[in-house]
């Protein structure tokens, strides 16, 4: 039986004052069938670890560099995150790949960097509204899917998250039928490739969902959670989305 996750990505939002929100989290991530993550910019890592120390609030960092270290400025390591405090990591988000030009073997470099170091990669795949519009949506996941997924993925070092680039902060949200069918798509590829550890990697939806849409969005086949961004900046607003998946 998948765990399911809420994982909240703040993105480049955030100050140490704003970890008094990580603090009202914590109720609500006490619960037996959910866990909880929240990637908070690499600064608050190590504070962020320490305020959600004895709760079931995991951390993680938003991106790593493929290598161990060396001359790359402004990068962080895997084994940086480890040190600051981090349990998982985001690899491929589409603001990475868009705005760095990371390609999927970059993607896959860096996820296989995070299971180096013990980090759980939540591997991000989307496609664009040009994409989805044209009918590229499954070859475009199919394509980043087998591209950014190392073959050391397992159950346990691996979460999938499907974020239509298109719906990310647009308030525009795909009908349940566009989520399910990327969901079961994506479940098929990965218990074709990876067997028992493929049908057991969690399968998380990003893109605009909030407390008003949370609930009927879990009730999709293959959803296992979500990658949630401005809702997880308050308290209030992520509690409720953990609260909508507890009950799913």
């Amino acid at each position: 039986m998948r765990r399911k996750l809420a994982a909240g990505n703040w993105k480049m939002n955030g100050v140490t004052a704003n970890l008094s929100e990580l603090s009202n989290m914590k109720d609500a991530a006490d619960t037996k069938q959910t866990d909880v993550l929240i990637c908070t910019p690499a600064p608050l890592i190590s504070r962020a670890s320490v305020t959600a120390e004895g709760s079931n609030i995991a951390i993680g960092g938003q991106d790593c560099h493929a290598n161990a270290s060396g001359a790359h400025t402004g990068d962080i390591s895997a084994e940086m995150l480890v040190d600051a405090g981090a349990d998982y990591v985001i690899t491929g988000h589409s603001e990475r790949r868009v705005d760095h030009g990371e390609t999927d073997a970059i993607v896959a470099a860096k996820s296989s960097s995070a299971y180096a170091n013990d980090l759980v990669a939540v591997i991000c795949l989307g496609e664009s509204l040009q994409e989805r519009e044209s009918g590229q949506t499954l070859d475009v996941i199919g394509t980043q899917l087998a591209g950014s997924t190392p073959d050391a993925a397992t159950a346990d070092n691996t979460v999938i998250a499907y974020e239509p680039v298109w719906a990310i902060g647009t308030g525009k949200v795909p009908t349940l039928e566009q989520i399910a069918e990327v969901h079961d798509f994506i479940r098929a590829g990965l218990t074709e490739r990876f067997g028992d550890d493929g049908d057991g990697m969690r399968i998380l939806y990003g893109g605009s969902v909030k407390p008003s849409n949370a609930t009927e969005i879990f009730a999709v086949s293959n959803v296992d959670g979500a990658l949630v961004g401005g809702a997880s900046l308050k308290a209030d607003d992520f509690n409720a989305i953990i609260s909508a998946l507890d009950v799913s």
